[in-house]
């Protein structure tokens, strides 16, 4: 992936994909990679001071323009989590019932979020338990999981 730019953050690294004005991915990073800052009054250097307003405050709310690519089904559920207040959480259920859909279907969509962190969908659970995030089950991402949870509920 060619990334614009790439940060550190507390959990990892952020890899950041803008184009004409727009935000259209954001990706945790499994592997360290060289980091690319932000060029001068970019909207990458917009989102990095965003992020960094979210850790200090994770009650701040992004406003950076983001544009969404997905199925319908996927942009619904993604609507559904964008309205999910920091320190709050829904169970995948709670959003597939609201949607006439499967949690399986909205775990998916989540899953395929390509703006996590902006679109919260680390605030979405399972009935008992974190659930998966970022399409994994694997200690990786739900440690990060665990993490934007943590970093949110000590603020609520």
């Amino acid at each position: 992936m060619d990334y614009s730019a790439v940060i550190d953050a507390p959990f990892g690294q952020l890899g950041m994909v803008c184009r004409n004005g727009f935000l259209l991915r954001l990706e945790f990073l499994a592997q360290r990679q060289p980091l690319l800052p932000p060029a001068a009054g970019s909207l990458e250097r917009e989102l990095v001071q965003q992020l960094d307003a979210y850790y200090a405050d994770p009650r701040f709310h992004f406003s950076v323009p983001y544009c969404l690519s997905g199925s319908e089904h996927q942009l619904q559920v993604w609507r559904a989590i964008a309205q999910i207040p920091s320190g709050q959480t829904l169970c995948y259920q709670d959003i597939a019932t609201a949607l006439a859909s499967s949690a399986r279907a909205v775990g998916n969509a989540c899953g395929r979020n390509p703006v996590p962190i902006i679109v919260p969908c680390h605030r979405v659970v399972a009935r008992n338990s974190l659930g998966g995030f970022n399409r994994s089950l694997g200690r990786e991402t739900v440690d990060i999981k665990q993490w934007l949870l943590a970093h949110e509920f000590e603020f609520g």
